[in-house]
């Protein structure tokens, strides 16, 4: 059987590693957009860390695999199974691992929306429903590759998606609609082009990744990759220790998050750099508000302080900044030098 790579093992490559685990940390920051070189570990790291991530309490008959304390209204068959139930019935569940869905290119919408099931169409006369991409990503990982090379009708489809965190599916005479939230994680090489920005702004966190140029860095990824090909589980036992240590991680994450505090003087300290840097909107401000907690959270922290926020803050802004035709320096520097303004270090 095929094994996931483990997310401990992989060399460098940090600062997508940490996007990856605070976007699962907290789905409401936004997802993960990785552009860089080919190679580099983009794919390997989100199916690495999904196997880390604790099996989801589902309902064991609902195709979306919902949570079983999910308020009503938000999914059609729970809806259903819950009107069968007797008094103080409670709905039967099952235990699943977190998906992690591809998306390719080349996908049509109704794979990607899901569409009317024609076989059982043909044989029973029933109009049925046959859940696409979008409904299996359903509280996992919805990974798309070369996702600046995406279909504009499928940019659309995603927009509205992960906008609303539903799908609806209007066509052939059905008229469906089921939960559809994920972490959106979308990888590519810039030079093959843009993102739309309707789709940028949608990432919660945005990245770069560069194939490492130091010598030893390269020889020990080729060495770690050719041990794993050669010896899946003499490589997973190897790295087994440090895999559960970031699990457990993820789990006192987790528990922690809804206790972290952040004050007015935080608060203000997002509104003032996100004003510096004259990002649109303010979704900005939100995103560096979540991910910032999150990070404390991963930490083992209870307050968000000033550090925490120095460190998501370029991921979470540098690709919401408008080009400055007088500054030629890249998004990622004005953040930080916008940090180094507002917020210098004391001296010792």
């Amino acid at each position: 059987m095929a094994r996931n790579y483990p997310f401990s093992a992989i060399v460098g490559q940090e600062d997508m590693k940490l996007a990856i685990l605070i976007a699962a940390l907290d789905s409401n920051v936004g997802g993960v957009l990785v552009m860089g070189d080919r190679g580099t570990g983009k794919s390997t790291a989100v199916r690495a860390l999904a196997a880390l991530l604790p099996e989801m309490n589902t309902v064991q008959e609902c195709a979306y695999a919902c949570d079983p304390n999910a308020p009503a209204g938000s999914c059609p068959i729970c809806d259903e199974l819950r009107s069968k139930l007797k008094l103080g019935g409670k709905l039967k569940t099952v235990k699943k691992p977190v998906p992690v869905v591809d998306l390719p290119l080349g996908a049509t919408e109704d794979r990607v929306i899901g569409a009317l099931d024609i076989e059982k169409a043909l044989s029973s006369g029933e109009k049925a429903y046959e859940p696409g991409l979008l409904a299996k990503a359903h509280r996992g990982f919805l990974y798309i590759d070369e996702v600046n090379l995406l279909e504009d009708h499928l940019v659309d489809l995603l927009i509205d998606v992960a906008a609303s965190g539903a799908n609806v599916v209007e066509r052939e005479g059905l008229s469906i609609r089921h939960p559809a939230k994920f972490v959106l994680v979308g990888s590519g090489n810039p030079e093959e082009g843009e993102l739309r920005p309707q789709l940028l702004d949608r990432f919660g966190l945005a990245v770069e990744v560069k194939t490492p140029q130091e010598p030893k860095a390269r020889v020990e990824i080729i060495k770690r990759r050719d041990e794993f090909e050669r010896n899946q589980a003499k490589f997973m036992q190897t790295w087994e220790k440090e895999d559960e240590i970031i699990r457990h991680q993820i789990q006192a994450g987790k528990k922690k998050l809804p206790n972290v505090k952040v004050d007015d003087a935080m608060m203000e300290k997002v509104t003032q750099l996100c004003s510096h840097l004259g990002t649109d909107g303010l979704r900005g401000e939100l995103t560096l508000l979540r991910a910032a907690r999150a990070y404390a959270a991963l930490c083992g922290k209870n307050q968000v302080t000033i550090e925490h926020l120095k460190k998501i803050a370029v991921p979470a802004l540098q690709h919401r900044l408008r080009r400055n035709p007088l500054d030629d320096s890249s998004s990622g520097v004005r953040v930080k030098r916008a940090l180094e303004e507002l917020f210098p270090e004391k001296s010792k």
